[in-house]
């Protein structure tokens, strides 16, 4: 019988090493845990990017609003009944302030 209680204590003791301190075991699990979580957070945030890229190619697909406005500035796009008008600053009014 005390052969039998040493080893029932043996194999708890056991068991209990593996779950806490063994590769597997439990801080293991909290890390992987944490591990997934992060992975989650950066997934919807691409989520929210790509969602965001995509209703911007349908504008510019399906929109000409959006590429006349890219068109006005970023290449300096003029209308057909609009007037440009370019203002330079000469070094002397700059100073004048």
């Amino acid at each position: 019988m005390k052969w039998l209680f040493i080893l029932l204590i043996s194999l708890l003791l056991l068991l209990q090493y593996k779950l806490w301190v063994d590769d597997g075991g439990l801080p293991e699990v909290l890390h992987l845990q944490n591990e997934v979580e992060l992975a989650k957070k950066n997934k919807i945030d691409l989520q929210e990017r790509n969602n965001s890229l995509d209703a911007e190619v349908t504008d510019l697909k399906k929109g000409l609003e959006a590429i006349e406005e890219r068109a006005r500035s970023e290449l300096g796009m003029v209308g057909k009944d609009e007037t440009f008008y370019q203002i330079i600053s000469t070094p002397e009014d700059n100073h004048s302030e």
